[in-house]
């Protein structure tokens, strides 16, 4: 058997919850003979794999070649199932295809011009000697560099590395991918052409000087997956230096999507905000920048736990962010593990990794409790494991029900903020597309496993850009109004 792509190693411990992003294609011979293909599919639903596509490839006097599309739980599951196929009598396993790896062959972006190249008149307007016109436009008025370029549209995704998703530090080059991804996110639910910077520094400084170099060719920077503490100081500056919107998605993505979602579930139960008590595990960059987004939507009870337990004022060796977190949080002054503080807890957080609560700890929340379990691919805590203990559970991943991602806010957040061309994302911007998230989900939709809607919901990233233009516009942000066209004839030059 040959192996078309790399099948990898996964030690998540996850078990079998079959999903696209761990399948593989496989194309197997099969004599011609009654019972043939029966005894594969046996074979996958007896290793817990799903059978997906079959396709015929070719019918021969003794055999049949097929290729059939399996879904696995996580790599090794995904191995289980292709050993199992493997020792089925009477069957060939050809090769493997690794579906998630062939769909990154070449990577996921290209560039492609907005206007064609077919004539000498063409070229000429297109390049020299037409466009010194248009560098002189801007010399002159560099405000039009907004109206004749591709800045008016344009987002960095700015990343070094050191903090993707839950692999950690992997470096730039493997970073690259996921960057991608985002930039495919944005141009699909938020037209915004997004380019990845992947830096080869971890330097703060480096970091700073190298955005603020680049910025003059992009609208916005998305700061990704730079690890905390340093990310705060990364965006602190770039925003003190930049007049465009400096966003590090991590925090206030996650922030802005995680209250959208606790406001549904909230009115699931019958709760207010005012009254639950929450419980955060993970006290990082997503960590702080949701917990400071509750309590500005009116939240009072937060206790904020790492590894070491509740944070409280005055704990011994707490980093100055950890001890800024503990002075604005955990009010009863709580000193204990993220299991007991969860005792009576209304609602509970993560966004620290798996194990950081238990299910039974779970189990002694308080009653219609409401769990957030977001870290990924495998949550702190499972949901079967609680599904009959608590009354909502959201996760992370796209094969459970409410699905707390992302990319609902950050396309919509940044259309918002390019079309009104602002010069920063306030508190007030990410509040408002908070608020737009929330409402996408109609009163006579919400449900225990409907509290935030689709990431496909083509309504959605329209109804965050347009709250987060107009609070950008009151805000006094926005460099113009967002009704006006990004091709206005009226910001051309005149004779």
């Amino acid at each position: 058997m040959t192996t078309t792509a790399l099948i990898p190693r996964n030690a998540s411990g996850l078990g079998a919850h079959p999903s696209a992003s761990f399948s593989a294609t496989l194309r197997v011979h099969l004599k011609n003979h009654p019972g043939s293909f029966a005894a594969l599919a046996n074979a996958i639903a007896s290793a817990g794999g799903l059978l997906g596509a079959i396709d015929l490839v070719r019918v021969g006097e003794d055999e049949k070649v097929r290729d059939v599309t399996v879904l696995a739980g996580d790599a090794a599951h995904l191995d289980r199932i292709i050993a199992a196929v493997s020792d089925v009598d009477g069957l060939d396993v050809e090769h493997v295809s690794d579906r998630t790896f062939l769909l990154h062959l070449g990577g996921k972006l290209e560039v492609t011009p907005r206007t064609p190249l077919k004539t000498r008149d063409d070229l000429s307007m297109a390049y020299t000697p037409g466009v010194a016109r248009i560098s002189s436009a801007i010399a002159a008025d560099p405000s039009k560099v907004w109206s004749l370029t591709i800045k008016q549209n344009t987002v960095a995704i700015v990343s070094d590395g050191t903090a993707v998703l839950g692999l950690g530090d992997i470096g730039p080059e493997a970073a690259l991918p996921v960057m991608e991804g985002k930039a495919v996110l944005f141009k699909e639910f938020g037209g915004v052409d997004a380019f990845p910077i992947c830096l080869a520094t971890k330097d703060v400084d480096e970091i700073v000087r190298t955005v603020v170099a680049l910025s003059p060719g992009f609208g916005g920077i998305n700061l990704e997956d730079i690890s905390a503490p340093r990310c705060f100081d990364v965006e602190r500056r770039l925003r003190q230096t930049l007049d465009i919107p400096v966003f590090h998605d991590d925090q206030h993505g996650t922030a802005i999507v995680v209250l959208a979602a606790l406001l549904n579930a909230l009115r699931v139960v019958g709760k207010r905000i005012e009254d639950v008590r929450i419980v955060v595990t993970g006290v990082g960059a997503a960590g702080a920048a949701t917990t400071r987004t509750l309590l500005t939507a009116g939240a009072r009870d937060i206790v904020g736990c790492d590894r070491e337990g509740t944070l409280y004022a005055g704990r011994p060796g707490l980093t100055p962010e950890k001890s800024a977190y503990a002075a604005l949080t955990n009010p009863r002054t709580l000193r204990c593990s993220a299991d007991d503080a969860l005792e009576g807890a209304d609602v509970y957080i993560g966004l620290s990794g798996p194990g950081a609560v238990t299910p039974d700890a779970v189990r002694r929340m308080a009653p219609r409790a409401i769990v957030f379990a977001m870290a990924n691919p495998t949550p702190e805590v499972l949901p079967e494991e609680i599904e009959d203990d608590v009354e909502i559970i959201a996760t992370g991943r796209s094969d459970y029900p409410n699905q707390i991602n992302n990319v609902l806010a950050f396309p919509g957040v940044f259309r918002g903020a390019l079309d009104t061309r602002a010069r920063e994302i306030t508190p007030e911007m990410e509040f408002a597309a908070a608020q737009a998230l929330a409402a996408a989900v109609k009163p006579d939709e919400l449900a225990a496993d409907y509290i935030i809607p689709s990431v496909f919901n083509r309504d959605v990233a329209p109804l965050v850009a347009t709250a987060v233009a107009a609070a950008a516009e009151r805000a006094g942000v926005a460099r113009r109004s967002r009704g006006r066209h990004e091709t206005d004839p009226a910001e051309l030059p005149h004779r």
